[in-house]
């Protein structure tokens, strides 16, 4: 079984994107399952969605506690001690962060880092705000070059009918994100 956290802030779409590859996922006829935790509910407050896919059904319903990646969303969240993002992570394990930084500039460990400018893709196609931009599809984009646990076809499907709004520019964040992570 593959298991993914997923660290963001309220309002970054943290759960939308493991929702989202959940579907992509299923509609390729894998068993998944997403779902979150939540601190303090609000916009800004750390939130954690948890992913798991596998070829098998899925029995257990708990939290992620040895993901075999870490998707941080928002990299203020490394400096949060309550966020743990780095905790449990399974050795050898994937971490993308969205960053302008380049890999090697973190230390995770013998973990395998990669980074992506999520923030610029989703204020180039109109996702959010500038202060306030919605990286999740950036994000899935990312996952999905990285990981190979879903195709891009089906990613791009389940973003172009799940996504609330503005189904084109998110559809175009996942192809541009998935063209430029770094450390592929």
């Amino acid at each position: 079984m593959y298991e993914a956290r997923f660290h963001g802030r309220g309002g970054q779409g943290a759960v939308t994107a493991a929702n989202i590859l959940a579907a992509a996922a299923y509609s390729e006829g894998k068993y998944s399952q997403a779902f979150p935790i939540f601190g303090v509910e609000r916009r800004g407050a750390p939130v954690a969605a948890f992913l798991r896919i596998d070829e098998k059904p899925i029995d257990i319903k708990f939290q992620i506690y040895e993901p075999d990646a870490v998707i941080i969303q928002d990299p203020s969240l490394l400096d949060v001690k309550e966020a743990n993002v780095r905790g449990g992570l399974k050795p050898g394990g994937t971490v993308i962060i969205n960053t302008k930084k380049s890999p090697e500039e973190f230390d995770f460990g013998d973990a395998k880092v990669y980074t992506i400018d999520a923030t610029g893709i989703a204020i180039n196609n109109s996702l959010g705000t500038k202060t306030n931009p919605i990286v999740n599809t950036a994000i899935i984009g990312a996952f999905v070059r990285i990981t190979g646990k879903v195709s891009l076809d089906a990613a791009v499907k389940a973003v172009h009918d799940l996504s609330p709004a503005k189904r084109e520019q998110n559809v175009e964040a996942v192809k541009e994100a998935y063209d430029k992570v770094m450390g592929v």
